[in-house]
């Protein structure tokens, strides 16, 4: 766990964090709340804030147990940001009286909690006396133990009776820092001795991917300036080899499209292995300037297009593809461990509302795939409404799409054994689902 900057009092740390974990209350992403956040403060800010909306869910049924009245939203998000890092000492970043003391500062330092230092000062001082007490009474408390909102642990008990228990225990992890090799510019072996020349120890992970012992700051990473190596989760890593697989033997380029293609991870990965004619959508044209940027630092080119991809009339010439990526718009369930804030930001109405946007696009998009060519769908999620029950309905209405040997649903885990498919998928990656679709012939 990375603890703030010792130039910075750890209090305005524990004010930054606590503002961050009240915009997510809000349903503000911590992507967006980390941004507004003094680029000094920054990088000690973004790991307390992980680590408290990790335990969030503890920190909440503690405050309850402290104060059976919730305080003002600032003043709340603080007192649960102090009990979230404290609450277990084996995973404290700070001793206990540290954060108490530091918490209380904060307050009488801060408009937003003026006339509360006493009040977060009582509640914390009682927690410490009575710490093994409470944590016992919010044991009772099953979004306390698994951290996650009660209606996501109740969606996972019906969807994976046997495995509920691992993928929320999972999402609770620290993810790995994991890179893709640019197949274009070196080997995953010749970049791991450059990483070991470096000091930095790391070890491959699949076709593509080199997973480090511990995370360093891109700017750190040997080449990364010059593209030689992207971050990526080993399971996104697998998008762009299942689109291409067994294409090779087309003659002339092929013509691929990238649907929804922000930030570009994907679309790079498809231009390193293959020349292709690709074509990258996106609708925010902020988003599309950040593919851009993306191609260029690792050397590659692809026509861009700022537009909505259900609106074929604004992008569309009328030529199909070889082959599509759809890497659809989801709940982002099965980035949990990257992104602690999206198990509270979600809402269950929001998988009905996103899996009806699944649909839409998979019907728009299946005419731009020409007879013979193959479409890949794929969410970042873990929940079947989004998978396996998509492609279901799909399928049921697509006589000329033929399901290929494909991953389906991929678990988060760490470590451990591979998953069955695909042989070569390391044991340490996201939750992922994968269709792939070939269009019939005929």
């Amino acid at each position: 766990m990375s603890k703030a900057d010792p130039k910075t009092p750890l209090w305005r740390q524990l004010l930054a964090t606590a503002t961050v974990v009240q915009r997510v209350c809000v349903g503000v992403s911590a992507t967006v709340a980390l941004a507004d956040v003094d680029t000094a403060l920054r990088p000690g800010v973004q790991a307390l804030s992980f680590q408290v909306l990790r335990q969030f869910g503890r920190a909440q049924s503690l405050r309850r147990q402290l104060a059976a009245r919730a305080p003002a939203p600032a003043t709340d998000a603080l007192l649960c940001t102090a009990l979230a890092l404290a609450w277990n000492d084996a995973e404290a970043p700070y001793e206990g009286f540290t954060l108490v003391n530091q918490t209380v500062e904060a307050a009488k330092c801060s408009a937003a909690h003026r006339g509360q230092a006493n009040f977060i000062n009582a509640c914390l001082r009682r927690f410490l006396r009575e710490r093994e007490a409470l944590v016992a009474l919010t044991d009772k408390d099953p979004v306390a133990v698994w951290n996650h909102p009660q209606w996501w642990i109740d969606r996972l008990k019906r969807e994976r009776p046997a495995q509920w228990q691992g993928i929320l225990s999972q999402n609770n992890r620290q993810a790995p820092m994991t890179l893709r090799v640019n197949a274009r510019q070196t080997t995953v072996p010749a970049y791991l001795a450059t990483l070991r020349a470096a000091g930095i120890e790391a070890g491959a992970l699949g076709d593509h991917g080199v997973v480090l012992a511990q995370a360093v700051p891109v700017q750190a990473l040997p080449g990364f300036t010059e593209g030689r190596v992207s971050v990526q989760d080993a399971a996104a890593q697998l998008a762009a080899p299942l689109l291409l697989s067994g294409m090779a033997a087309r003659t002339g380029p092929l013509r691929v499209l990238d649907a929804c293609a922000a930030p570009g991870g994907k679309t790079a990965h498809l231009l390193e292995l293959a020349d292709c004619e690709l074509t990258a959508l996106e609708i925010d044209p902020v988003r599309c300037e950040r593919i851009e940027q993306t191609l260029r630092r690792v050397g590659v080119s692809a026509r861009l297009i700022a537009a909505d991809a259900a609106d074929l009339q604004a992008w569309w010439d009328g030529r199909t593809f070889d082959a599509v990526l759809l890497d659809a718009p989801c709940t982002a369930s099965g980035i949990v461990r990257r992104h602690p804030d999206v198990r509270w930001l979600r809402r269950e109405s929001d998988i009905s509302q996103l899996a009806a946007t699944q649909a839409r696009l998979l019907r728009i998009l299946w005419p731009v795939v020409r007879p013979g060519g193959r479409l890949l769908y794929c969410t970042c999620s873990v929940f079947q409404a989004e998978g396996q029950e998509q492609m279901q309905t799909f399928l049921a209405h697509n006589s000329d799409a033929t399901l290929l040997p494909s991953p389906g649903h991929l678990m988060p885990q760490s470590g451990g054994k591979p998953d069955l498919l695909p042989d070569n998928l390391p044991g340490d990656h996201d939750g992922f689902y994968y269709a792939l679709l070939e269009k019939s012939s005929a």
